[in-house]
């Protein structure tokens, strides 16, 4: 990580977070790439051995994803499964030759919480060599599967950063059965890993309810609540200078994608409005600006950079002063 970046405040100050361009904020757009049958909440129904077995969509819909953001002008941060690119580097490609980041989210789509330590790092690391040796070039960016960092395996985060990665987009911080951190930080902050590194996160949105945070803008909270729901998370954020984490699946704009049999829950979750999400998206991208994580990481480096070159012109003039007088400069000129 860059020294400017570890200058990042470590806690959700405002001004360490905020937006300070005029006009709306520009928002965060992700692609969790993934196949329809990738997912934990079927994962009872299908072993990762069989899924070479199962007819792949991923490569069409993902192809469907781009072309709607192509039709809106946006650039989104693609966190792709090791699994998708080593079977499909040329969609890999195609991702990043349209303007998109590339970003990992691990290779066999296990939750990080079921993993070893050993095991994760050795799945991270699987996972980022065949996307980065899909398009030749470094990635920056996770996210694990199903937001699957919680208060249990903290160590995820140590190892991410021991291994290179910038930035991490796991820690979801709301109450869920199958994931979440409900006492983490709702915007953006510096993770400071017990290893003497440091991590930028990026949590997606919610909003506060009565002492609670209610997930909003994402994936199946996107498709089930009502776009006005929706509309409300962006106008609070944009109320107070934040930015709007979206993330979605591939799988989401597919309603015809063949159902597979499991809890009632996962297929209320996972069915729910598929023909109605290319709508809905569309509405978003239309209404509002985005960016992939990339850019929001490089302009918090630069505001960073601008303030330190602020203290550094306010203090010259101290440090002229004491130097001119045989002083050594204290602490506080420095």
């Amino acid at each position: 990580m860059s020294p400017r970046l570890q200058s990042l405040q470590t806690s959700a100050d405002p001004a360490g977070t905020t937006c300070s361009e005029s006009g709306p904020p520009i928002h965060v757009l992700t692609v969790d790439v993934e196949d329809y049958f990738q997912v934990e909440a079927f994962a009872n129904s299908v072993s990762r051995e069989s899924w070479d077995r199962w007819p792949s969509r991923v490569e069409a819909n993902t192809l469907r994803v781009l072309d709607l953001f192509d039709q809106y002008r946006v650039t989104a941060t693609f966190f792709f499964v090791g699994w998708v690119a080593a079977r499909f580097p040329g969609l890999v490609r195609e991702a990043k030759a349209r303007g998109h980041e590339l970003a990992c989210h691990s290779y066999w789509h296990r939750p990080v919480y079921k993993l070893t330590p050993e095991q994760f790092r050795q799945d991270t690391r699987r996972a980022r060599q065949v996307i980065e040796d899909a398009v030749g070039g470094r990635i920056i960016g996770y996210r694990a599967p199903s937001w699957s960092i919680t208060r249990d395996c903290f160590w995820a985060l140590d190892i991410l950063a021991e291994e290179g990665f910038v930035y991490d987009s796991s820690i979801y911080p709301i109450h869920h059965d199958l994931y979440g951190l409900p006492g983490a930080r709702r915007f953006p902050y510096t993770h400071l890993c017990s290893n003497g590194l440091r991590l930028r996160e990026y949590p997606p949105a919610t909003l506060r309810f009565l002492g609670n945070n209610l997930p909003a803008a994402g994936g199946g909270y996107l498709r089930i609540f009502p776009p006005a729901y929706t509309e409300l998370a962006f106008h609070v954020f944009e109320k107070i200078r934040q930015r709007v984490v979206v993330y979605l699946h591939p799988w989401e704009l597919d309603p015809d994608q063949p159902r597979i049999p499991g809890k009632l829950r996962s297929r209320f979750r996972h069915y729910t409005n598929l023909r109605a999400m290319q709508n809905r998206l569309g509405a978003l991208l239309r209404r509002h600006r985005f960016e992939p994580l990339c850019d929001l990481l490089a302009a918090e480096e630069a505001k960073c950079e601008l303030g330190i070159r602020r203290l550094r012109s306010r203090a010259e003039p101290s440090l002229r002063l004491a130097g001119a007088r045989g002083a050594t400069p204290s602490k506080e000129h420095l």
